[in-house]
């Protein structure tokens, strides 16, 4: 695999998932937080991709599928769900 690709992939799933924790954080609102889970949802995809493509980064590629799950939920529930959240 093309070193550039990697480079990209494991730098892009990185600073993604570094904005959208800051997002997050800042609790924004319902809207702005899910679409904070879709930026982690493309930072995990970059991650897995780049965990398995790369030598010995496994680890990442499998944590990433844990959190791709979690990261799915976060998007059905602040975007799709019409379930109030509690206080």
């Amino acid at each position: 695999m093309n070193e550039t690709i990697l480079d990209a992939l494991q730098y892009y799933g990185a600073a993604a998932a570094t904005i959208a924790a800051l997002i997050v954080s800042l609790n924004l609102g319902r809207r702005i937080t899910g679409w904070a889970f879709i930026l982690f949802v493309t930072s995990s995809i970059a991650l897995i991709a780049w965990g398995f493509l790369s030598e010995d980064s496994e680890g990442i590629g499998f944590q990433n599928i844990a959190l791709l799950g979690i990261n799915m939920v976060g998007v059905w529930r602040y975007l799709f769900s019409k379930h109030k959240p509690r206080d």
